[in-house]
C-alpha cells in the first residue's frame, strides 16, 4: 500500500518515533513483500501524537483469536468488602509480547525513511488484546477471584486489610519479576482507598461513575446527524446501570436511528438529551453485592416498557437499574401480564447486582411516628386544620413539598453534615445552606439550627475570611512630655547594595517633634555596631531617650541590645506580633522616605545613600499636618533657613526667663496639636472598626495570613488556611492585645497578639487540626 501524505512536521514526528522504536529493538529494517502505511494519532487525554500503522487490510485476513475479555460487571462483583487497592499499569503492554519469527514480515510498514517491521506485538493488530489478555491471565491465574483483577494491561490488587494488602502486593510484584513483565511507574498507584478502573471509581463505599469520563458525555454537543446520536448513546449507555428508566429516556433518540427514519431533532429529543446528562451527573454510588445475604427482586411494567432491580436483603432503596423500552404503547389491561414477562427479562440482565442501602426518607418516616409535635400535626391534618401539610400513600408527612424531619439528633445531624461537610457541598455559608435544604426538608427552628451548625464548624472558622469591620478600636499612644524622650525605630531593608556596602536604612523618629534620622547600615551589622551608631548619631545629639518603640526584629530583641538599654535606663516597648500598626509613625515615615529615594533615582540617577542626607533634610523641614509646622521648627522653636527661604528667618529678641517660657509655650502648642490630631484620627479610624474583647480562658483562632515567612501545612498562598488553633487566652495585655497559650511548635512566634488577628472560637473541637505542618 502507498504511503499517506504528511506535513513536514509530521514526518519529523514519524522519524522520532522510528528512532525510538529502533533503539528499543521493537522494530528493524525490512525487505518484506508486505507494506502498510503509517499515520499519526493523538494519545488519549493529551495533545501528543504517536505513530500508528494502518493494519486494516491485514486485520481483515487475520484468523481471529477468540480468547474472551472479562465482563466489566463481573470484575466489579469480586471487589465486595475490599478497602485497600493498588493498580499496576504494564509499560507498553503489547510490546512485551514477541511475534513469531515467521510472521514478523507481515507487520512491515512503509515510511519516507524506508521499510520497517515489528519484532514485538503492535497495539493496532487485531489479535493484540486477546493474546495479551491470555498472557496476563496465565501469569496470575491462581490469584484471580482472590485478590487480583486483570483487564488487558491493567492489574488491580484489592484487599480487605492493610496487612493482607502488603502480602498480596508482594506476591503480585514477585510474579511480574519472574515473568519479566514491566510496569510504568508513573501510571501505577499503591495503597489507595479509592481507585479509577475502566471508567468507574471504586472504593469501600461502592462503585460510582468516573467524573472525568462522564464529562465527555455532559459536554457532548447537540447531535445534528444520526451518527452523532449513535455515538452519544453508545457512550452514555456504558453507564446505564446507574440510570433509572434509561431505556425510556433514550427512546425518542433511538427512534431517530431506525431505518428510513427522517432525522428531526425536536424539543422532546432535546429534553431527553438534557435529562440523560442530568442523570449522569447525579448518578448514585452503587454498593457491591454481598453473596452471604439474600437478594430481593423488584420488577415493574409500564405501558412503554418494563424493568427490574436486584437488591440485597433489608435494603430499602434502589441503587441500580435494568430496563427495556417497547416499540409500542401497551394497553393498561396487559400491564399485569407484562409484569410477569419482566421476570423473564430479568434472567438476561446484569445490571441488578448491587446492594442498596436504606434511604434517609425511610428512616425519617419511621421516626416520624415517635415525634410528638408531628403526631399533633397528623391529628390536625385529619380535622382539615393544617392545609399546608399532607401525608403521602406511604405514610410520610410533608410540609408542602418538604419532608418533615422528626426531632432526632442523628437524623438532623446527618442532614446538616451532608449539606455542609461533604465533597458535594464543601462548607457553604449558612444562608446558602439553608435555602438549599429548604427545598427538601422542614422542621421547627431549621434556620437557627443551620446557622449554629455553620458557626461552630471548625473548618469554616479556620479557612473563611471575616466579612466585617476589623476588630479593635484605635488606641493612640500617650503624647510624650519632652522632645526625644520617646522614639520609634525600624529598618528599611532590601535596598540595592551601594559602593560603601550599605543595603538598608535605620529609621529613628522622635514621637513628639517627628524629627527623623536616616542612618545607612548593612543587615549584617552586629548589635555592637548598631549600638555604636546609636550613640554617635542619636544619643550624642539628643540625649538618652526614656522609651524606645520598635517591632520584634532580631536586632531589637537581642540580649546585647536589651543589656545596653538597661544600662542607659531606657525602656524597650515592642509592637504586638505581626501588627505593624502598633508602630504606625515609623511605618508612615518609611513610606515617605522610600518615595523620596525613588524620586531621586529617577531624577538624579545617583546611589541612594548619597541622597539620604538630602532626604533627611527635606523630611525634617517639611510641614507636618499633625504639628501644624515642620519638625525642625517643633524641635528648635524657629524655622530652618534654606536656599529658598534664607531671608525669612531671623534672630528672636528674647532673653532670660522669656526664652524658657517661649520654649514651654511652643512645646504645649505641639502637644495640643498632636492630641487634636490623635483624636481626629481615632474618630476616623473607629468608624471603620468594631469593638471586640475576650476574657481570660476563652479560646480563639489566630489569623496566620499576615505572618511572613510561614509555610502552612505544605501549602502556599491562597490554599493555606487563614486561621490556626484554637488557643487559650492566658492574659489581657492593655486594651486590645492578648497573650495566648501557644504550642511548642510555635515557640518562634511571640505570644502576644492584637485583637484584630483573633477570632472567637464558639466551640472547642474534639479533634484539632495538627500544627506539625506550620513552619516558622
Amino acid at each position: 500500500m502507498r504511503q499517506y501524505r504528511m506535513a513536514p512536521t509530521e514526518h519529523e514526528k514519524v522519524k522520532k518515533n522510528i528512532d525510538e522504536l529502533l533503539a528499543k529493538g521493537y522494530i528493524r529494517p525490512s525487505s518484506s513483500p508486505w507494506a502498510f502505511p503509517v499515520l499519526l494519532v493523538e494519545k488519549k487525554d493529551t495533545d501528543v501524537k504517536r505513530m500508528c500503522v494502518d493494519y486494516q487490510a491485514l486485520n481483515k485476513v487475520t484468523i481471529k483469536n477468540k480468547y474472551p475479555l472479562p465482563r466489566i460487571d463481573d470484575l466489579f462483583d469480586q471487589l465486595q468488602g475490599a478497602c485497600v487497592f493498588s493498580k499496576i499499569d504494564l509499560r507498553s503492554g503489547y510490546h512485551q509480547l514477541k511475534i513469531r519469527p515467521s510472521d514478523i514480515s507481515k507487520t512491515a510498514f512503509t515510511t519516507k525513511y524506508g521499510l520497517y517491521e515489528y519484532t514485538v506485538m503492535s497495539f493496532v493488530l487485531t489479535n493484540a488484546p486477546a493474546y495479551f489478555m491470555q498472557l496476563v491471565n496465565s501469569v496470575f491465574m491462581d490469584y484471580l477471584d482472590k485478590f487480583v483483577v486483570v483487564f488487558i494491561d491493567d492489574i488491580l490488587i484489592y484487599s480487605k486489610t492493610e496487612a493482607e494488602h502488603e502480602e498480596h502486593l508482594r506476591l503480585v510484584l514477585q510474579r511480574l519479576r519472574e515473568h519479566k513483565l514491566y510496569a510504568k511507574f508513573s501510571k501505577c498507584e499503591f495503597w489507595i482507598n479509592e481507585v479509577r478502573l475502566l471508567g468507574h471509581v471504586v472504593s469501600k463505599g461502592g462503585i460510582a461513575v468516573d467524573p472525568s469520563k462522564v464529562s465527555t458525555v455532559t459536554n457532548w454537543k447537540v447531535p445534528e446527524i444520526p451518527k452523532e446520536v449513535r455515538g452519544f448513546l453508545g457512550l452514555a449507555g456504558y453507564y446505564r446501570r446507574f440510570i433509572e428508566n434509561f431505556s425510556r429516556i433514550v427512546k425518542l433518540m433511538t427512534s431517530l436511528l431506525e431505518k428510513d427514519a427522517k432525522f428531526r431533532w425536536t424539543n422532546a429529543q432535546q429534553a431527553a438529551f438534557d435529562e440523560l446528562k442530568k442523570r449522569l451527573t447525579t448518578a448514585p454510588v452503587l454498593t457491591l453485592p454481598d453473596q452471604q445475604k439474600k437478594f430481593i427482586v423488584y420488577c415493574d411494567a409500564y405501558r412503554d416498557g418494563f424493568g427490574c432491580v436486584l437488591m440485597q436483603e433489608d435494603a430499602l432503596s434502589r441503587k441500580s437499574y435494568a430496563n427495556m423500552a417497547l416499540g409500542f404503547m401497551m394497553p393498561h389491561e396487559l400491564c399485569e401480564e407484562f409484569e410477569r414477562l419482566s421476570l423473564d427479562f430479568l434472567r438476561h440482565t446484569t445490571a441488578a447486582t448491587f446492594e442498596a442501602e436504606p434511604t434517609l426518607e425511610q428512616e425519617i418516616r419511621e421516626h416520624q411516628k415517635n415525634d410528638e409535635k408531628l403526631q399533633e400535626i397528623r391529628e390536625l391534618l385529619k380535622l382539615g386544620k393544617t392545609p399546608h401539610f399532607r401525608e403521602d400513600e406511604q405514610g410520610t408527612l410533608w410540609y408542602k413539598n418538604r419532608i418533615c424531619v422528626p426531632n432526632v439528633d442523628s437524623i438532623r445531624k446527618l442532614i446538616l453534615s451532608e449539606a455542609h461537610d461533604t465533597a458535594y457541598s464543601i462548607h457553604p455559608g449558612s444562608t446558602k445552606m439553608y435555602y438549599d435544604l429548604k427545598e427538601r426538608f422542614w422542621w421547627y427552628g431549621m434556620k437557627r439550627a443551620v446557622a449554629e451548625y455553620v458557626a461552630i464548624c471548625d473548618t469554616c472558622q479556620r479557612v473563611k475570611a471575616e466579612h466585617q469591620r476589623p476588630a479593635g478600636l484605635l488606641q493612640p499612644l500617650k503624647v510624650p512630655e519632652w522632645k526625644w524622650e520617646e522614639i520609634t525605630i525600624d529598618f528599611i531593608v532590601g535596598l540595592p547594595r551601594t559602593q560603601k556596602g550599605y543595603n538598608s536604612i535605620w529609621v529613628v523618629v522622635d514621637r513628639l517633634t517627628k524629627v527623623a534620622h536616616f542612618i545607612p547600615v548593612n543587615t549584617t551589622y552586629s548589635g555592637a555596631k548598631l549600638a555604636e551608631l546609636y550613640i554617635s548619631r542619636i544619643v550624642c545629639l539628643h540625649g538618652v531617650p526614656k522609651r524606645i518603640i520598635s517591632d520584634r526584629g532580631s536586632q531589637f530583641t537581642s540580649r546585647f541590645w536589651e543589656q545596653l538599654h538597661d544600662s542607659l535606663d531606657t525602656k524597650l516597648r515592642f509592637s504586638t506580633a505581626y501588627h505593624s500598626q502598633t508602630d504606625g509613625q515609623t511605618e508612615r515615615t518609611n513610606q515617605i522616605l522610600e518615595d523620596m529615594l525613588r524620586s531621586c533615582a529617577i531624577q538624579y540617577g545617583t546611589s541612594w545613600d548619597k541622597c539620604l542626607p538630602y532626604a533627611e533634610f527635606s523630611y525634617n523641614n517639611s510641614y507636618q499636618a499633625s504639628l501644624k509646622k515642620s519638625s525642625f521648627e517643633a524641635l528648635y522653636g524657629k524655622r530652618c533657613r534654606t536656599p529658598l527661604f534664607w531671608n525669612q528667618t531671623g534672630e528672636k529678641q528674647v532673653f532670660g526667663p522669656d526664652i524658657i517660657q517661649d520654649a514651654e509655650q511652643q512645646l504645649r502648642i505641639v502637644q495640643e496639636n498632636l492630641r487634636v490630631a490623635q483624636s481626629r484620627q481615632r474618630s476616623y479610624a473607629d468608624v471603620r472598626r468594631r469593638d471586640l474583647s475576650f476574657k481570660v480562658d476563652d479560646h480563639v483562632y489566630l489569623n496566620v495570613s499576615p505572618m511572613r515567612g510561614i509555610h502552612r501545612f505544605n501549602m502556599k498562598g491562597k490554599l493555606a488556611p487563614r486561621y490556626i488553633g484554637p488557643f487559650k487566652i492566658l492574659e489581657k495585655k492593655g486594651e486590645v492585645a492578648y497573650r495566648l497559650e501557644l504550642p511548642p511548635s510555635l515557640s518562634g512566634v511571640h505570644d502576644v497578639f492584637h485583637v484584630s488577628q483573633l477570632k472567637k472560637c464558639l466551640r472547642v473541637p474534639d479533634e484539632r487540626a495538627p500544627l506539625e505542618g506550620l513552619d516558622v
